[in-house]
């Protein structure tokens, strides 16, 4: 039977690459994409649905499918109010997940990020953390954590940070091995194309970072 995929972040560098991805694979026959302003259709499968993110229990019919994406994420300088963070961070995802799990959504996947934790000081990874902890206890088949290192990719916002970020990885990543492995940057198309694998093999759920990522990203 095919699958129905819905995708929550679709514009960011890895929900953009996964589109692509989903539109062209067989195992899908429609795509959900649920976005705050009406966007241009690149597949003839793709049902674009224009969402009010503060008022999701309006399209709670529409989040129905069999594989869930969740690639919505942002930044302080994007979002400088503590609370406008946090409901980006934690609390969009954690009700989106109940929804998926009240609609019988089978397969949830979670872009969090390498070092995620509740009990870490600094707000971006506390609250991939405590997400990972509440997404964690919903009645999914399959639950899958993504922790990403430094993405490589096209975005279509060039920031200065990520310029820097990419030089210095470059400069530091053959001393990366070991244990250490787990930092290096890592391509966001292995990272997309891995959500698709893992969600479409025996593989359980768990937690994947950028070791497991790659190697099943180039499967």
């Amino acid at each position: 039977m095919m699958k129905t995929a819905l995708i929550f972040g679709s514009t960011g560098l890895i929900g953009g690459i996964l589109l692509k991805l989903l539109a062209n694979d067989q195992k899908y026959e429609k795509i959900k994409v649920f976005v705050r302003s009406s966007t241009s259709k690149i597949d003839s499968k793709i049902e674009v649905i224009q969402t009010d993110f503060t008022k999701l229990e309006n399209i709670k019919s529409e989040i129905k499918g069999d594989d869930c994406f969740f690639c919505i994420g942002t930044t302080k300088k994007k979002t400088p109010k503590k609370q406008d963070y946090i409901n980006t961070e934690y609390n969009l995802p954690v009700t989106i997940g109940k929804i998926c799990s009240d609609n019988n959504v089978q397969n949830f996947t979670y872009i969090s990020s390498l070092g995620a934790s509740s009990k870490k000081t600094n707000l971006y990874l506390k609250n991939k953390g405590m997400a990972e902890e509440e997404l964690r206890k919903l009645n999914f088949k399959k639950f899958i954590v993504i922790r990403p290192s430094f993405l490589i990719g096209k975005r279509k916002e060039e920031r200065l940070g990520e310029k820097i970020g990419i030089f210095a990885m470059r400069c530091i990543s053959p001393i990366l091995v070991g244990d250490l492995k787990k930092y290096k940057s890592i391509n966001a198309e292995i990272v997309a194309k891995s959500m698709i694998n893992i969600s479409n093999s025996e593989i359980q759920s768990g937690v994947f970072e950028p070791p497991q990522l790659l190697e099943i990203g180039r499967e």
